[in-house]
């Protein structure tokens, strides 16, 4: 059996480097409504999604993230998974939280985050939908956000942010604000990235924090083979690469990919199926 997936250490944590996405187990598939409802129907179910947990924590892949509070479905499947398995996952809970300044706002911010601890979170990372209407780029800071990660500190919980601006990782490093860690998106693609690759890449590769980056094969639009070697080919050692998949098979085709691609080594892949490919370029009789 083969070793379990490299790690890394996160506000003293161990987290495995490959982390569990949800989007294509929530229905969020940036492709379709098409594509939503596929994944809705396939995934109503928790004992859909539970298998593909098996095959990632039996690799030593125990972390997941998502928008917990909205997918019961997911916090379900978790649950069933690590009663089975015996083992913790470690959830990292992205919430949106209310950001109004006023005691309302705030109030409701508080319960969110609370949530994310009732909900059995390890980290909480403020959605990147609240956590960029705080972003001031004239003063290049982030308005309040201690406010909330002490909330976050206060509930028991690791404090991060998640970016879809790359702001969010400059201005908190700048600041010194109390962020252990950051989403990113982050794909050969250039997929919602709102600057250049090349950009996105050097903000990583001089974060403070480690970063988890996000959306590596651009929801669907290049293969797991492309997107997932360029991006563990440009990250840094503590780095993170969360991957999305819609099955098991998807999952076990990730993770070899991968382990491929850290141990620098051919990834152990079969050939996709298609009518009347060329069997001689690879070597078939």
């Amino acid at each position: 059996m083969e070793e379990l997936f490299p790690r890394t250490t996160v506000a003293g944590i161990s987290l495995p480097r490959m982390l569990i996405g949800t989007n294509w187990m929530a229905g969020w598939s940036h492709r379709s409504p098409a594509a939503d409802c596929m994944i809705k129907e396939r995934h109503a179910e928790s004992s859909s999604i539970v298998p593909m947990l098996e095959a990632f924590v039996n690799n030593g892949i125990d972390a997941i993230m998502g928008s917990f509070s909205l997918t019961p479905v997911i916090t379900k499947a978790v649950r069933e998974a690590e009663e089975k398995l015996g083992k913790k996952i470690i959830i990292i809970d992205t919430p949106a939280i209310n950001t109004e300044d006023s005691a309302a706002g705030r109030r409701e911010a508080e319960a969110m985050i609370k949530q994310s601890k009732e909900l059995g979170a390890a980290f909480c990372l403020i959605h990147h939908s609240a956590a960029e209407q705080l972003v001031n780029k004239g003063k290049r800071s982030i308005e309040r956000i201690d406010d909330y990660t002490k909330m976050i500190r206060d509930a028991g919980l690791i404090p991060g942010l998640s970016a879809h601006m790359p702001e969010l990782i400059v201005y908190s490093d700048l600041n010194h604000y109390d962020v252990e860690t950051y989403i990113q998106i982050y794909n050969c693609m250039g997929f919602l990235m709102q600057v250049e690759i090349e950009t996105v890449n050097q903000i990583i590769q001089h974060a403070k924090k480690p970063v988890m980056t996000i959306k590596p094969m651009a929801a669907g639009r290049c293969t797991p083979f492309v997107g997932l070697n360029f991006s563990w080919a440009t990250i840094r050692d503590c780095d993170m690469v969360t991957v999305g998949c819609l099955n098991e098979r998807e999952a076990l085709e990730d993770i070899e990919i991968s382990r491929a691609a850290l141990s620098a080594r051919a990834a152990k892949i079969q050939k996709r199926s298609s009518p009347n490919q060329n069997q001689a370029a690879f070597g078939d009789k």
